[in-house]
């Protein structure tokens, strides 16, 4: 295995890494760093959530910044307000030894646009936004990209299930046409590959890690025959069962997250749900409460689950099975986060055995079953 340095990276920057106890890059870093390092090339990236992607584009990111010039010359999208705050911090922490300050601006919605605006007059050399409010600031004439050399599109499958299509096309379109696109994803959906091939070089750089399965070697998948009038009360003998460990439990819909929520916190376990219905602040306060550790379990929707990256999560709980295949990689892959094991199990109904199965069969995974 290479160390960082003999991939390529500056020693300061090394530095900055080993104080956050990254000392042996992942897969997909000691494949990614030294091609982007040494190319001007597109590149595809597909690794699922969890492998150290903010460091295998992170790294190259700020080598490649010229303090000496002001002006945005890398821009990263992601799809929640969540990860484009955690993103900033890491590249902020990553040059804590180097030597020329490199200053990043984070872009989304949900805080005044005002406030965004002022700070993006100040020397900016990397932006990290969501895709809405960034195209927000395009149309309004307050951010210029023409100087953007490299355009990274983090998580690029969930901005599209989030709806960011249209979004993404614009900016794709009106960033200088002298760039390089690096596209990272967990799975490769139809609206992906229209992007890649309209957007993207032909001979762009591909890296695949784990390529028989991109769902995570480290999580079991299990799962448990319910019926509906069992379920609750065996996701609460579940629940009773690792009273040790931490845990994310996913529904479907916002009603059936403030359902579950409910009856949960009726059962006296420390509980909060996260759902489209909560405003920002609320949302801000339970997922610091569920970092921190102050509340065991989350109950959740899919999409409000973007952005939840907590380490030592020791299982997540499908009260109901997705209706999208990229939606149960996305699920599984909050557990056994940076080389831990962790567990994924479902509940499951009669009539979703079938549907088990697919999720089985397309994504390479052996369910076994759980009494």
């Amino acid at each position: 295995m290479n160390t960082f340095l003999e991939l390529g990276v500056d020693s300061n920057l090394v530095k900055g890494l080993k104080e956050l106890n990254i000392i042996n890059p992942t897969p997909i870093q000691e494949e990614a760093i030294p091609l982007l390092l040494n190319s001007e090339t597109d590149f595809i990236g597909l690794a699922q959530t969890g492998t150290g992607k903010t460091a295998a584009y992170g790294l190259p990111i700020l080598q490649k910044i010229d303090t000496e010039k002001p002006q945005i010359q890398a821009l990263i999208l992601s799809p929640t307000r969540e990860l484009v705050l955690q993103i900033k911090k890491q590249l902020f922490k990553f040059t804590k030894y180097s030597d020329n300050k490199i200053f990043t601006e984070g872009v989304y919605g949900g805080e005044k646009i005002d406030i965004q605006i002022r700070n993006l007059k100040r020397p900016t050399h990397i932006v990290v936004a969501t895709p809405g409010r960034l195209v927000d600031l395009m149309e309004r004439g307050d951010i210029k990209l023409t100087n953007v050399k490299t355009l990274i599109l983090d998580e690029a499958d969930e901005m599209l299930s989030m709806g960011f299509k249209d979004d993404l096309n614009k900016i794709l379109k009106q960033t200088g046409r002298q760039k390089s696109t690096w596209l990272f994803s967990a799975t490769m959906p139809e609206g992906i590959q229209q992007i890649v091939k309209k957007y993207m070089s032909p001979q762009a750089a591909r890296v695949e890690t784990n390529k028989k399965s991109i769902i995570n070697e480290n999580i079991t998948h299990q799962f448990i025959r319910v019926s509906r009038d069992t379920k609750d009360s065996v996701l609460i003998n579940l629940l009773d069962s690792r009273k040790q460990e931490r845990g994310i439990i996913f529904t479907r819909t916002k009603a059936n997250a403030q359902q579950v929520t409910k009856l949960l916190k009726e059962e006296g376990f420390s509980v909060e749900a996260l759902e489209g219905n909560m405003q920002q602040k609320e949302r801000e306060k339970a997922m610091r409460a569920f970092k921190n550790e102050s509340i065991q379990f989350m109950v959740s929707t899919d999409v409000s689950a973007r952005g939840i990256d907590v380490q030592d999560l020791g299982f997540v709980a499908h009260y109901q099975l997705p209706d999208q295949l990229e939606y149960y990689t996305h699920r599984s892959g909050r557990t056994a986060r940076a080389g831990k094991t962790g567990f994924s199990i479902a509940l499951v109904l009669p009539h979703e055995i079938e549907l088990m199965k697919e999720i089985s069969k397309k994504l390479d995974i052996n369910f076994v079953e759980k009494r």
